[in-house]
C-alpha cells in the first residue's frame, strides 16, 4: 500500500528527471495525503520535431481514484492505490489503465508496521527512499470525472506490487516503481497496452531503498516539517518482543 509519500526535490531536479519543459514553481512537500493535489506526469500528444516519442506532460491531480462512471463521488469509496496484479481487469481500472497510465515523481515513502491485535506493541512509521538518493517514478492511473454540472477534475490511483526481503516484514504491498528507462514504454499507452507493460509491474530491485523508522508525527496530514523524517529508535518489529529486540542502527535496509 501507499498511503503517505513525499516530493522534496527542487522543481528543476524534477524536470531533469522527468524531461519536463516549463515546470511552475513549487515548495518541497514532505506529508502528501489523499484527496490532496499531486504533481503527476504524463505522455503528451505529440513529441518533439525528429522524434517519435510524444513529449511528456506534468499536470496537478488529486490523488483518489473516481471512475468516470461513477454518479455521486460522495457514495463511492476513495481509491488511492491499485493493486497491479488485477487493475487491468477490474472495472474502476481498466479503461485508465488502457489509456491514462501516469507516472508520479516522488522522493520517497511512508509506509507502517501494524502488530497484531493484542500484541501489545504499537505501530512503528517507516520512512522509504531510494538508498542512492534522487527521485522515483510510482506507476499509477488517471480518470478525469466530470459532474452533472460540467465540471472536471482529473483523479490518480497509484499502483501497487508485492513487497518483497524485509520490507515484507512491515507490510506486505509496496508502490510499484517504473524505471527511468522504462518511462516511455509505460507512458505510451497509443502503442503499448496493458498487457505490454505488465512486466514492469514488479517489485523493485532488493538494494534500491533504504528503510528508516520515525517518529509518529507523520500519522497527523498538517505536520508538514522536514524533520519528521527524522530517524528514531525502531519499534520491534513482526516476531519479536520489547525484551528480545536486538540493538540496532537508525537505519535499516528495505530488502
Amino acid at each position: 500500500m501507499c498511503g503517505r509519500y513525499a516530493l522534496t526535490a527542487t522543481p528543476g531536479d524534477v524536470a531533469e528527471a522527468f524531461g519536463l519543459a516549463g515546470l511552475e514553481a513549487f515548495p518541497p512537500r514532505y506529508n502528501i495525503a489523499p484527496t490532496q493535489p499531486i504533481l503527476v506526469v504524463r505522455a503528451g500528444e505529440k513529441g518533439p520535431p525528429g522524434s517519435n516519442l510524444p513529449e511528456r506532460r506534468a499536470l496537478l491531480a488529486r490523488w483518489g481514484f473516481t471512475p468516470a462512471w461513477v454518479k455521486d463521488p460522495a457514495t463511492f469509496p476513495l481509491l488511492i492505490n491499485a493493486r497491479s496484479e488485477t487493475a487491468a481487469e477490474k472495472a474502476s481500472f481498466r479503461a485508465a489503465m488502457r489509456h491514462r497510465r501516469i507516472v508520479v515523481p516522488a522522493s520517497g515513502f511512508y509506509e507502517w508496521h501494524r502488530p497484531a491485535k493484542g500484541s501489545g506493541l504499537p505501530s512503528q512509521a517507516y520512512w522509504v527512499h531510494p538508498r542512492r538518493g534522487g527521485l522515483v517514478a510510482f506507476g499509477g492511473v488517471m480518470e478525469t470525472w466530470a459532474s452533472a454540472d460540467g465540471s472536471e477534475v482529473d483523479t490518480v490511483a497509484i499502483l501497487t506490487t508485492r513487497a518483497t526481503g524485509p520490507m515484507a516484514a512491515v507490510h506486505e504491498r509496496m508502490p510499484v516503481v517504473i524505471a527511468q528507462e522504462e518511462m516511455n514504454r509505460w507512458l505510451d499507452c497509443l502503442r503499448q497496452e496493458p498487457r505490454d507493460v505488465a512486466d514492469l509491474m514488479r517489485p523493485p530491485p532488493e538494494d534500491a531503498f533504504e528503510l528508516i523508522p520515525v517518529s509518529d508525527r507523520v500519522n497527523k496530514v498538517s505536520d508538514t516539517h522536514p524533520d519528521i523524517q527524522a530517524p528514531v529508535v525502531p519499534q520491534p518489529v513482526k516476531g519479536e518482543t520489547p525484551g528480545m529486540q536486538k540493538p540496532r542502527s537508525s537505519q535499516l535496509s528495505l530488502f
